[in-house]
């Protein structure tokens, strides 16, 4: 029986640019630059409004600064603005100029941009639905060690949408993505190995995986994630819980690119 697997919609954020905690001669010396025309501080200072670091949270003024870069080119700003179509921030929501955006990025090999333009297409938004589509866009983005793109394609994998449904190769993905703390891909992943699928059984391995998700998790995903943690520890010896424990306590996320 194939696990309940979390959906695989999962938006990429801005990227991030300019320092969390800018002083005001660093913020004067960005504006400066970025009002001269350095694509690169236009689309940090966009970053400071869209977070409100070192100046007010504007998202109007965070699309302004993020469509000068872009219109320059550059694959961050044009992925950024992307964001800001889809989510509706600073700017009448419009899909399709997300796509728009997220493409252009995408096309210049920006993984955050080809890992949202797979979810457009995987969900039909803004481009008809197209699971191939969103396939290729998912690898292209995990073969550059995107997290998010890696836990997607496993999903994909999982449930044999736009690739045939293959079991090795969703553990293959959820691990790669789980490895960088991905609370999704370790959810997934612990259920794989609970029910032996594209893996040996292995409680041990399933009871560390998701507790490394329910640490990082809350509300009704944190819920789920205890209650399928209890069904498998119900199946484990109390040596075999202490040692999941364990390695749970000792694991260490590998560097996010």
């Amino acid at each position: 029986m194939k696990p309940l697997v979390a959906a695989v919609a999962v938006l990429v954020a801005l990227a991030v640019g300019a320092p969390v905690q800018a002083q005001t001669p660093e913020i004067d010396a960005l504006r400066a630059r970025a009002e001269a025309g350095d694509a690169e501080a236009q689309d940090d200072l966009g970053i400071m409004y869209a977070n409100g670091r070192g100046v007010p949270e504007d998202d109007a003024e965070a699309v302004r600064w993020f469509r000068l870069a872009a219109d320059q080119g550059v694959g961050t700003a044009q992925s950024n603005l992307g964001v800001m179509y889809h989510t509706g921030d600073g700017v009448t929501q419009d899909y399709a100029e997300a796509v728009r955006w997220y493409r252009l990025a995408a096309d210049q090999g920006y993984a955050r941009a080809q890992s949202n333009l797979g979810l457009m297409y995987d969900s039909g938004i803004g481009v008809p639905e197209d699971d191939a589509e969103a396939v290729r866009w998912y690898r292209l983005a995990a073969d550059q060690g995107f997290a998010r793109a890696q836990y997607s394609l496993g999903f994909m994998h999982d449930n044999g949408r736009g690739v045939p449904q293959d079991d090795a190769e969703a553990v293959r993905w959820y691990r790669l993505a789980a490895d960088q703390g991905i609370a999704r891909a370790q959810s997934n992943l612990g259920l794989l190995y609970e029910n032996g699928e594209g893996v040996p059984q292995d409680y041990v391995q399933a009871h560390m995986w998701t507790n490394l998700a329910v640490a990082q998790s809350s509300g009704e995903d944190r819920d789920r994630r205890e209650r399928n943690r209890d069904i498998i520890a119900a199946k484990m010896t109390a040596e075999q819980v202490v040692e999941a424990q364990r390695l749970a306590r000792e694991w260490k996320p590998t560097p996010v690119p």
